[in-house]
């Protein structure tokens, strides 16, 4: 049996060992892992150095997170230190375990006006303090939302976002997220970061509240006339006070939509607001960011394999704050599910390997096997591009599997329609005989 047994030897990068995979794009990976001096547990998101180096954005890179090292804000995701390899840049960041916002959206549907409002002000608020430092998000969606678990919103992607953009030329093409983005962006016209951010905000709040995109249509050229002339209506439930805010935030003009400022001056806006409280850390020290982004061979980190004590398998996963045994074990795996799900199963890792692939194959997707992993690549273009989605098989104990599916690519609501039909023809192998 080649799939991962629970004793198999785990990677350390300097004092971090690494642990399984929890997001994942074109231009980085993120996976969670145990700082083993402490035994806290962080997020460490993983760049290609190459990448980054052929799209010279080495300088820029370097600049963006030595200013997001210096934010300690209470909606902001932290980043901790910077370590690199000679073929990876390392990026230690603040693990956050309560799910996107968006999840919440898919699982619900649209919030009352309140809620919507309370996670908006916190939103406001991350982004006018990073734009007071001049880091700027530009790339704004609710996937970028994280939750704690105090249900405290965290933005995500801070001063990695030009990256990202540069790699995906997100922007350029049609496989981008053209939704949230103001129409100035769109236009190429040159833009500012702050205008453009807060047009992003305006859209994540029409969703929050709605349930559903402001500006949406197949056809691109449509939905970009849709955005330039920012033609969109409110429906009904939502109050005169917000619309005209709304109106406000999403006007096509960036030089007369309103500014920050003026948003927390606003009537609809002040209500319940509360002002985030926090200290500025003094003496941030940012000589491991230059010490990542430079040719020097002293400071590089090495990945290295190290062989665990064995434990109990069921042990290891109740350790992890990063698993949850009620979604492990969901007995109705056709409900809703997040970017990442998992079911078990008894039956042999090729018959359910096979299974998987009997599944994936009439809903349109190619599939890809090497070991005990496969990649789902749909051939349609959705909205956000090709839906890709990565399985894994791992061995819990000698007759037991888990089974782990995480969307990689696409559009998070698409991956939930997927699921529904790609999980009815599993139903042979999933195991539904565990008990909590």
């Amino acid at each position: 049996m080649s799939a991962k047994k629970p004793g198999r030897a785990r990677t350390r990068v300097g004092k971090y060992e690494l642990g399984k995979t929890i997001g994942e794009g074109s231009f980085a990976k993120v996976k969670v892992a145990k700082n083993v001096e402490n035994g806290n547990h962080v997020a460490i998101k993983i760049l290609d150095r190459n990448h980054v180096l052929r799209h010279k954005m080495m300088e820029q890179l370097k600049k963006e997170i030595s200013a997001m090292k210096l934010i300690n804000h209470p909606n902001v995701v932290k980043i901790y230190e910077v370590m690199a390899s000679k073929t990876k840049i390392y990026i230690v960041i603040e693990l956050v375990n309560g799910g996107e916002l968006f999840d919440k959206i898919a699982k619900n549907g649209r919030l009352q006006e309140d809620e919507a409002r309370t996670y908006f002000q916190q939103l406001i608020n991350a982004v006018d303090y990073c734009h007071s430092r001049g880091v700027y998000h530009r790339d704004l969606k609710p996937e970028n939302l994280l939750l704690d678990s105090h249900d405290v919103l965290k933005v995500t992607d801070f001063g990695l976002s030009t990256y990202a953009q540069q790699e995906d030329e997100l922007l350029r093409t049609a496989c981008g997220t053209p939704n949230y983005v103001a129409p100035e962006v769109l236009n190429d016209r040159g833009y500012v970061g702050s205008t453009s951010d807060i047009w992003s905000c305006g859209v994540i709040l029409f969703v929050l509240m709605a349930g559903y995109l402001p500006f949406d249509d197949p056809n691109h050229s449509v939905l970009y006339h849709k955005i330039g002339k920012a033609e969109f209506r409110c429906p009904s439930w939502f109050s005169p006070a917000a619309k005209n805010l709304l109106k406000r935030i999403m006007d096509p003009n960036p030089l007369t939509r309103i500014k920050i400022p003026e948003i927390l001056e606003n009537g609809w806006f002040k209500k319940g607001y509360k002002a985030p409280s926090f200290t500025v850390e003094e003496d941030v020290n940012v000589d491991d960011v230059a010490a990542a982004f430079n040719d020097s061979k002293e400071n590089l980190v090495t990945e290295r394999k190290e062989k665990p004590v064995s434990m109990n398998a069921f042990e290891l996963i109740s350790r992890s704050q990063s698993f949850n045994l009620d979604s492990m074990f969901e007995k109705e795996i056709a409900g809703i599910v997040k970017r990442e799900t998992h079911f078990t199963s008894q039956r042999p890792a090729n018959e359910i390997m096979s299974k998987i692939e009997e599944a994936a194959k009439p809903l349109g997707f190619n599939v890809h096997k090497r070991d005990y992993k496969m990649k789902l690549q749909g051939d349609k273009s959705g909205r956000k591009g090709h839906l890709s989605v990565a399985t894994e098989v791992f061995e819990v104990a000698p007759s037991l599997h888990m089974v782990e599916l995480r969307k990689t690519g696409g559009d998070t609501l698409e991956f939930h329609k997927f699921y529904k039909n790609f999980s009815s023809g599993l139903q042979d192998v999933v195991w539904n005989g565990v008990q909590q």
